[in-house]
């Protein structure tokens, strides 16, 4: 039997923590930040879990 592979694009996008939760990063902050508003990039900042709903989808996209 071949092993799965994990997929890259994700890997590359979400990390697992210690105690199992599945972390990533807010969209829109990578650019054009000059229009928005410090309140907007502060919420912006910051590492937040990975829905619920999303979070079967992506463990098997990470291979777990």
């Amino acid at each position: 039997m071949p092993k799965n592979k994990t997929h890259s694009g994700t890997a590359k996008r979400v990390k697992l923590s210690g105690s199992g939760k599945l972390l990533r990063q807010r969209a829109g902050k990578r650019h054009l930040l000059e229009k928005k508003s410090s309140r907007i990039t502060r919420r912006l900042s910051g590492i937040v879990e990975v829905a619920p709903q999303d979070t079967k989808r992506i463990r098997s996209l990470l291979g777990r």
